[in-house]
């Protein structure tokens, strides 16, 4: 009947205003994204302004000097060293990429992030945690060599260059993929991201289309690139633990053990946070528990690096103190020469 024609019809229209409404935003009409940061109570903002700050310069000048103290001092011209200071040099940039949209922020009182920027940053912070993660794996296989195969230590080792370039290749490329399968996606009108900054798995969960494949993705480079490396780390310890046992002396153990010892440290502390932020995630809905854990690997872990490695490291302290010496004798010279002058 006409009635129930004109039902049908203004069920069709009331189904159409709520599809609109909807509606997805194409990427291309994206202006920007909100980042609602670590609180939301406008009277925590100077503290964490304040404590941000003070990590990061703490981060920016502990590593800065880690990659100083490696290239000042001949005796630390070894693979491990450089390693170290190329593992330094990605955690001041990884920092870099977060904490100063942070802190401007959290000055102009504004949470916006450009969709360019977002995706930059995303991009950029995924090069770096790729280069952390595959620099500790190669520094795993620096140590196997060299308590394993002392002998053809320097004839492995030799291509250190390459090997980085290969790490900074790989999280290049792995970190391209990634962002470039973000810019597939539409996203829906609601662009708050609940986080800190612009995290992989936040930006998905915000889009309106169909993310199977990059969650495939996803899932794919976390086997191949974290639960790989993370088994190479491993096994490189077994295989070391297994040589050490068979030093017949006390002494000669703990110097294995010791050479060690800072970079076991430092791989606890990163993949036990990076886990931490897994579960968290999985286990919880709550997106601040989230943020919480991500804090830890995202900036305490840059942080407490330097701070491992010099204080359990007798080479690193003698070429830290060797820095400090050759400054305090540099504004002495040019003080003298203010004087003369």
């Amino acid at each position: 009947s006409c009635r129930d024609i004109w039902k049908m019809m203004n069920h069709h229209s009331e189904d159409s205003q709520v599809f609109n409404n909807m509606e997805p935003v194409n990427q291309t009409h994206v202006a920007e994204f909100l980042l609602l940061g670590l609180s939301e109570d406008p009277k925590l903002q100077s503290v964490l302004f304040g404590l941000l700050l003070s990590m990061y310069l703490v981060t920016v000048l502990g590593n800065l000097l880690i990659i100083l103290a490696v290239n000042s001092d001949s005796h630390l011209h070894t693979p491990m060293y450089f390693f170290l200071s190329n593992l330094s040099l990605a955690d001041i940039c990884s920092t870099s990429t977060i904490v100063p949209k942070m802190l401007l922020n959290i000055q102009t009182e504004s949470k916006a992030i450009t969709y360019a920027g977002c995706l930059t940053q995303a991009y950029f912070f995924l090069v770096f945690l790729g280069m952390d993660n595959l620099l500790l794996t190669v520094m795993a296989y620096d140590r196997y060599v060299a308590i394993c195969h002392p002998l053809h230590y320097t004839v492995i080792m030799n291509p250190r260059l390459c090997l980085v370039l290969i790490c900074l290749l790989i999280s290049t490329v792995d970190a391209l993929l990634h962002t470039l399968m973000l810019l597939r996606l539409s996203f829906c009108k609601h662009l708050e991201i609940p986080h800190f900054f612009c995290d992989l798995t936040q930006i998905l969960k915000m889009a309106c289309s169909d993310t199977f494949i990059n969650n495939i993705v996803v899932y794919l480079s976390t086997i191949l690139l974290g639960i790989g490396p993370l088994s190479g780390i491993v096994y490189s310890y077994t295989r070391i633990v297994s040589s050490i046992l068979r030093i017949p002396s006390t002494g000669g153990k703990y110097k294995a053990f010791s050479t060690c010892g800072s970079h076991l440290s430092v791989v606890s502390l990163f993949y036990g946070t990076a886990i931490g932020v897994y579960l968290s995630s999985a286990v919880t809905d709550s997106p601040r528990k989230a943020i919480v854990a991500s804090v830890m690997y995202t900036l305490v872990t840059p942080m407490l690096n330097p701070f491992i490695y010099s204080l359990r490291n007798k080479d690193m302290k003698g070429a830290l103190r060797k820095l400090a010496m050759g400054t305090c004798f540099f504004h002495k010279y040019v003080n003298c020469l203010a004087v003369s002058s």
